[in-house]
């Protein structure tokens, strides 16, 4: 058993944790603020703390802040918010918060979390903490509440709390270099420069001038010195992007500034200290790149100290409707946004979304530009892609095999797993691909719940999904 306190000013909320946490046997003592939960904890000892973030007086994490003055070995904090933002989430995870969980919490999330928290390696486990960031969402912000999102979000967190090399992994489009952003503008180094160039946009030969800089003379041109991104970004952050495209003879230059914390520039002998954080950012599989001889093993080892894996869109369906009426804003600013009609919003999640966030923005700021009314349709979302579809047969094709395929292991799963796939009727093949999908998703949802006897937990589980997925889609597919 274990003695847990709980911050929070909201009454209801801390007596439903609380009786949680006593049902699983541990003792759970209420602060109904972060004063109150400052002399609890100088009264006695706790094994972790939930911290409400939104709090009247001291907020979560002015009292974070606090205990971390007032408390020697404090245990591990775990805050909680009903307003989770990707702000909040990486400025707690990076003032060593234990965990960002949004309110609702329920029991299985509580005996999650407590399951990690309550490990002997963190009895003694430390955090320090500052003033709130504002919330406001502004144009550089990293906009995501799905639960794939959120945990980039505490990556950033605990990557800007330290200086190493952070590795961003994801499709094309994904937004690699917004959370480069965010790491930057969440680190010490936020008042220094951030600097990033496109390793596959500038030609090999004039990339390590570009990296390293040069002095007059060096090559046929270079009719003055300069200072390359390296000594640009000096005491701030450089971002690599598309590292995986970069040649070998360049990839052995890095490797040694990153090793050593100089450059030499191109045409003198004489290396240049720097003080650098290197953010690599790639679509590439860097493992396969050093298998095939096109990228060093050495200066994958070096770079990939903290990888961000940043999902595809595909995988946070939550976030898409949120991120629309994002762009639509930044299109109309400083004019009154246009708005999605609930058709175009369910338009929206069945797109599959190969150019990730970089095609959604793309379609809104069409849509703004495009669309004569002030409430968008389900016909200006559809229309425009559809001729893409056409300009792309071949793609339509393939992706059409692909549901196909997926549609003859759902029948072979209504038949228990082990029958052979059942031929595609002409039912299935003259649906497109967006409403395949969907009768594909209600059909495995409404399969798996029957199998579970309506228990969605377990059929989260079984779908290999989150809880909070499988809600939205019952809600979407209206599904009992």
């Amino acid at each position: 058993m274990a003695r847990l306190l709980i911050i929070d000013d909201d009454h209801a909320f801390r007596d439903t944790l609380a009786e949680t946490l006593e049902s699983l046997g541990h003792e759970a003592v209420q602060a109904a603020s972060g004063k109150q939960g400052l002399r609890e904890m100088g009264q006695a000892r706790f094994a972790a703390v939930f911290l409400d973030h939104r709090m009247p007086e001291m907020d979560g994490l002015q009292t974070l802040a606090a205990m971390h003055e007032r408390v020697p070995r404090l245990p591990p904090v775990i805050v909680l918010t009903a307003h989770a933002s990707g702000s909040n989430t990486i400025e707690a995870m990076r003032l060593g918060a234990f965990d960002h969980l949004a309110k609702p919490i329920g029991r299985e999330a509580v005996i999650e979390v407590l399951g990690r928290a309550l490990l002997p390696e963190q009895a003694g486990a430390t955090s320090a903490a500052a003033d709130a960031q504002d919330e406001a969402a502004d144009p550089g912000e990293l906009i995501g509440l799905s639960d794939a999102m959120r945990e980039v979000h505490k990556r950033i967190g605990m990557a800007a709390a330290s200086d190493v090399p952070v590795l961003i992994l994801g499709e094309t489009g994904t937004g690699k270099e917004m959370v480069a952003r965010a790491l930057h503008r969440h680190s010490r180094r936020a008042a220094q420069p951030f600097v990033a160039i496109n390793c596959a946009a500038i030609p090999k030969e004039l990339l390590e001038s570009e990296l390293f800089g040069h002095v007059r003379g060096a090559f046929t041109g270079a009719v003055g010195d300069r200072p390359g991104c390296f000594r640009a970004a000096d005491r701030g952050v450089l971002l690599l992007d598309e590292i995986g495209d970069m040649a070998l003879g360049v990839q052995a230059k890095i490797l040694r500034a990153l090793q050593e914390g100089e450059v030499t520039p191109l045409g003198s002998n004489r290396p240049v200290k720097v003080d650098v954080r290197v953010i690599a950012a790639t679509h590439r599989d860097l493992a396969v790149a050093v298998r095939d001889g096109s990228f060093r093993e050495d200066l994958m080892y070096r770079l990939d100290v903290l990888p961000i894996r940043v999902p595809p869109l595909r995988e946070r369906l939550a976030d898409i409707i949120p991120l629309a009426e994002h762009f639509l804003r930044l299109a109309a600013a400083p004019e009154r946004p246009k708005a999605l009609s609930a058709t175009a919003a369910q338009a929206l999640l069945r797109q599959p979304w190969p150019g990730n966030v970089r095609e959604l923005r793309n379609l809104m700021e069409r849509c703004h530009a495009l669309a004569r009314h002030r409430v968008i349709g389900a016909g200006d979302i559809e229309a425009p892609r559809a001729e893409a579809g056409r300009a792309s047969f071949a793609s339509t094709s393939a992706a059409t095999s692909a549901v196909q395929g997926s549609a003859a292991a759902a029948a072979a799963a209504f038949a228990g797993g082990d029958a052979s796939p059942v031929p595609l009727t002409e039912d299935w093949l003259g649906l497109d691909l967006p409403a395949a999908t969907e009768r594909l998703e209600r059909a495995l949802i409404e399969h798996t719940l029957v199998q579970t006897q309506g228990n969605r937990a377990e059929a989260a589980r079984r779908l290999g999904i989150h809880r909070q997925l499988l809600y939205r889609k019952l809600a979407q597919y209206a599904i009992g």
